[in-house]
């Protein structure tokens, strides 16, 4: 199995148990961290990183070549959309749908998503393409799950702060990937000199070097 993921399946170990900590089922029903974002809605979006993941590999292998995983995120309609926008409006109703049967079934579909994924990914062919409806367009398997894996991370720490537990530490091999994505999207957004500076000049640092 791939570097990828392995670091994919141990983020999404690691989504469950925050998923299953009891301070979540205290607070399903409040708000999070996030703009119009309640925690069940939330936690329903971190499991949703799971279940991407199954319903992509259940669709046949697309014909011709995947794009790259920055051009995915130059296209993608997401990227800069307000809270109100209709993608993100989407992206909170999906979430609260998941979550609609309460966190205790929440924990344990996501816990029993991550075993079938365990074996699925392990069979699956180093070149494998996997098409993404919404884009609509193709991604290298290793690629979209960077993608998910870098949304387990963040969307971790949205929860964790939501229900003031401490964020989930995750090893090198897991974190590292998602530091280098978010590095690379920053630059596309702001520029070397600007990310650069941030992390070695914090007298000429610009305010702000995030990548979305």
């Amino acid at each position: 199995m791939s570097p990828i993921r392995t670091a994919y399946l141990t983020a999404a170990r690691s989504a469950v148990g925050l998923l299953g900590d009891p301070a979540v089922a205290a607070r399903w029903d409040t708000p999070s961290a996030l703009a119009e974002f309640g925690v069940a809605g939330l936690a329903g979006h971190l499991a949703s990183q799971v279940f991407q993941v199954e319903a992509v590999l259940a669709e046949p292998v697309p014909e011709g070549d995947p794009i790259g995983l920055l051009d995915h995120y130059a296209r993608g309609s997401w990227g800069g959309a307000s809270v109100d926008d209709e993608v993100n409006v989407g992206i909170r109703r999906t979430g609260e749908k998941i979550a609609v049967a309460g966190a205790a079934a929440l924990v344990e579909g996501t816990a029993a998503a991550v075993g079938r994924l365990a074996a699925a990914l392990a069979d699956e062919p180093a070149d494998r393409v996997v098409h993404l409806a919404r884009g609509p367009w193709s991604l290298a398997l290793d690629d979209f799950l960077t993608t998910r894996l870098m949304e387990l991370a963040v969307h971790s720490d949205d929860l964790a702060v939501s229900v003031d537990v401490p964020t989930p530490q995750l090893p090198a091999e897991v974190i590292d990937p998602v530091l280098s994505l978010l590095a690379r999207l920053a630059v596309r957004r702001h520029g070397q000199p600007a990310v650069l500076r941030a992390l070695t000049r914090a007298e000429r640092a610009p305010a702000l070097i995030n990548a979305f």
